[in-house]
Parts: structure tokens; sequence; C-alpha cells
């Protein structure tokens, strides 16, 4: 089949989402060790969705997300090391080592969090977007969020607010069947949650986020008419986990057959394929990418594991922020 992406484009795909997985899988095994302490959930099959985002978007443009956050961040800019450092609990990381894995944060890469209170992205999002249109700025923000956080309040005020002020936000939910694990069928009436848009006269649609093309096609669309002033857009993406919801989850709530039938859907195998089918891209330059990839998270490893402790002077220090506002004048 001919696509309308470059060869480029393909390569860079493929070596940030098995970024992402290979870091993500690392993460699961150190869980294990016991080297990573308190929650840990991983983005291992979602990997097309930040890819495809990254490809619709500017690095000036704004990241916001809930506790699955690993894999976002680092498609952000957000270094392997820094981020591992942050699951370690170690002072170099992202997060100073304060957030752990539910809250990174990299305000250089445009990358806010990270948020373990389920939904409450969504209404910071929507106020991150009302700051870049105060300040008149091109940029937008991207606000991830599960389909188990479509049903918390907060989405309807937000919903409210960002279409009366056509704010520059897509709404972006990451809908992977499962909210924990219970299904989005024994949560709501309304199973197309991009439905939910229509509502408040917002543009909606539903991607298949198995897919970094279709994410791509999706965003950018949504991404224009942000930038249009044409408000706010809802993107319903499919996608699943190919692990639990956390590293406790047992998985009961779900079937084999239904595993196996997502991982046909492997967007890291998937554009794989492409780049060997398409572009004939030839082995040696698929392993000297997988071995770039399998050095950084070695790497992250190593500089995490070799990272000093926070002091103990930094117990109250970043509970409060002092803010200047020079549009505020006398």
């Amino acid at each position: 089949m001919a696509t309308k992406f470059s060869k480029e484009t393909y390569l860079y795909w493929y070596e940030l989402m098995l970024l992402m997985r290979r870091f993500e899988e690392k993460a699961g095994q150190m869980y294990g060790m016991q080297k990573i302490r308190g929650f840990c959930h991983l983005y291992i099959g979602q990997e097309a969705i930040g890819a495809g985002c990254m490809t619709a978007t500017t690095a000036d443009d704004i990241f916001i997300t809930a506790y699955r956050d690993h894999a976002l961040a680092i498609a952000k800019g957000v270094s392997a090391k820094s981020c591992m450092a942050e699951l370690y609990g170690k002072s170099t990381g992202c997060s100073k080592g304060k957030g752990g894995s539910m809250h990174f944060f990299g305000l250089k890469e445009r990358f806010f969090g990270g948020h373990g209170i389920v939904g409450a992205q969504i209404g910071t999002g929507a106020g991150l977007a009302f700051a870049e249109k105060y300040k008149e700025t091109d940029n937008v923000v991207i606000c991830f969020f599960g389909d188990g956080a479509a049903r918390q309040g907060m989405l309807h005020e937000t919903f409210n607010m960002a279409m009366l002020w056509k704010l520059p936000v897509i709404f972006i939910c990451e809908n992977n069947n499962y909210a924990m694990g219970t299904s989005v069928a024994r949560t709501s009436n309304v199973l197309d949650i991009y439905k939910l848009a229509d509502a408040y006269d917002m543009p909606g649609d539903r991607v298949d986020g198995m897919s970094p093309e279709e994410v791509h096609d999706g965003v950018t669309r949504a991404v224009k008419r942000a930038r249009e002033n044409g408000g706010p857009t809802l993107l319903e993406i499919k996608t699943y986990r190919f692990k639990g919801h956390s590293m406790s989850d047992p998985q009961k709530y779900r079937s084999k057959e239904e595993m196996e039938e997502y991982k046909l859907k492997d967007p890291v195998e998937n554009v794989l394929h492409t780049l060997k089918k398409e572009y004939n891209i030839s082995d040696s330059d698929i392993e000297a990418i997988n071995d770039r990839v399998k050095n950084q998270v070695e790497e992250a490893i190593k500089f995490a594991e070799e990272s000093p402790w926070p002091d103990i002077s930094e117990v109250y220090k970043d509970v409060y922020a002092q803010a200047d506002y020079p549009f505020i004048t006398d």
C-alpha cells in the first residue's frame, strides 16, 4: 500500500515508540526488583498516540496528562535519564525525586504532568489553554485523560467554559476500554465517548489509537482548528494497554483472546512492517535503531542507580511557588 507519510516520519515514529516501549518494560522490571516503589502505570500498547501527537504539534505546544505519564513525557522530550531517576525517587529526576511515577514534569519541554487525581488535568489543561490565549500565543494544549476520567464532573464544567471562551485545547480521551478493571459499558449508557462533545456544540471525533498515521491526521485537524480560533475539540482515541492498569493488576476482567486480538494491532510492529515493506529499510538499519534505544534505556538505569537521594532540606521546598504577574499594574 502507498503511504502519504515519508520514510523519515516512519523512522521517527518507530524509534520514539520503541523507546517508550523499552523504557516501560524496564520500568516494570525494576519495579519487580523493588528499585521503584509506590504506584506504576505502564503505557505499553498505547505508544501510537504519543508518536502521532508529536508529529501533529510543535515544540511550543503543551502536553498535560494523567498518571500514566512516563511515555508521553519521553515523547515530549523529557530525557529517559531524568524520567528513570524520578521513578527511583532520586534528586536528578524530572520532579526532583518528589513526584514519582504519577507526577512527571518538564517545564522546558512544555510537559505539565502527570496528575494523580482522576480527571483533575482536564480543568488544568483548559487553564493552560486560557493562559496561552490570554498571552496571544499561537500555542495549543493537548490534554490527555482516560475513559474513566470521562465520567468526572470536571469534564462537563470544563467543556462548557472551553467552548464559551473558544480555548485552544484538544481534549484527548485515551479510551483503552477499562477504567482500572471496569469496562466502559459498565459505567455509562453512552459508549461513544466522543459524542459527549455534542452537548456543548464542540467538534468531536473517534480516532484509531493503534495507528500513528490516524492519530497524526486527527490531531492535525484539531490543532489547525484551535490555532485558527475555532476552539476546542474532543478526540476519543481508541487504544489498548497490553499490561494491567497498574503493576498490582491481575487482569482477570479480560480474556486472552481479547489480548491476542489487540496484539495484532501492535503499533510498534506495524510501523516496523511498513518500514520494511514500503521503504525497504534494511535489517542492519533497524538493528542500529534497536541498539540506540537499548543503550538509552541502559544509560537511564545507570544514571538513576548512581544519582543521589534528595537532601532532607528539600522536604519543604516546592510546596508553594512565588509567581510574578507582570501584566498586573497598580
